[in-house]
């Protein structure tokens, strides 16, 4: 009986991606709830208004980072489940893990935009990222390893897919080992590879339909 509700749990990826949208869509609502407003009672004038605004300007940038963060692994995702034939248990859990990780940003986001000239803020919400690329990478290897692939994938998709998943975790790695100089150029770098990924021009990305 276990081997067949094995051979018939977590097959749908519909269903999967249905859950990965409902997911991410959540998290990228809740980051936004830490861009908190001024308290009204302390506000008196306009200059004193513009000055709390500006005080807001560490929480925006974590915000910024992370709803781009979050883009990146949604579209890391798709790349992935369009060339998925299938899913299976084994298969549904490593992408719930990886959601797991998706619903952790916000709490690594706020923590980051606490205190955001202290390392181990930084230190945390760089692991948050990095979970969430060995994840995407384990999915990957996982389904192919597993025959899930369709048959139509072309070639040289599994290099480009790996290859992509490697070469930003190692950009990331060293953006976050930057905070031992300072957080801000730490985050800096983050930043400027987030960018990268999310709109520079990637020629190999849309062979795999990345972007």
């Amino acid at each position: 009986m276990d081997a067949t509700y094995d051979r018939l749990a977590g097959r749908s990826i519909e269903r999967l991606a249905g859950l990965s949208d409902g997911v991410f869509a959540v998290a990228m609502t809740l980051l936004v709830l830490d861009l908190r407003t001024p308290v009204s009672e302390a506000i008196h004038s306009e200059q004193a208004l513009l000055q709390a605004v500006w005080g807001l300007g560490h929480r925006v940038i974590a915000y910024l980072m992370s709803f781009i963060t979050l883009g990146i692994f949604w579209n890391g995702q798709q790349a992935q489940m369009i060339h998925f034939k299938r899913s299976n248990r084994h298969l549904t859990w490593i992408n719930l893990a990886f959601l797991f990780f998706v619903t952790l940003l916000p709490f690594s986001t706020g923590l980051l935009a606490e205190f955001v000239t202290y390392r181990s803020a930084l230190l945390v919400y760089w692991s948050n990222i990095l979970l969430l690329g060995v994840s995407l990478y384990v999915s990957w290897f996982y389904a192919r390893c597993a025959g899930l692939l369709r048959e139509d994938t072309p070639p040289d998709v599994d290099s480009v897919i790996r290859r992509r998943v490697l070469i930003a975790q190692s950009l990331y790695a060293v953006g976050a080992a930057l905070c031992l100089v300072n957080t801000y150029v730490s985050i800096g770098v983050i930043i400027a590879v987030q960018l990268n990924y999310a709109i520079a021009p990637s020629f190999r990305g849309r062979r795999t339909g990345a972007r």
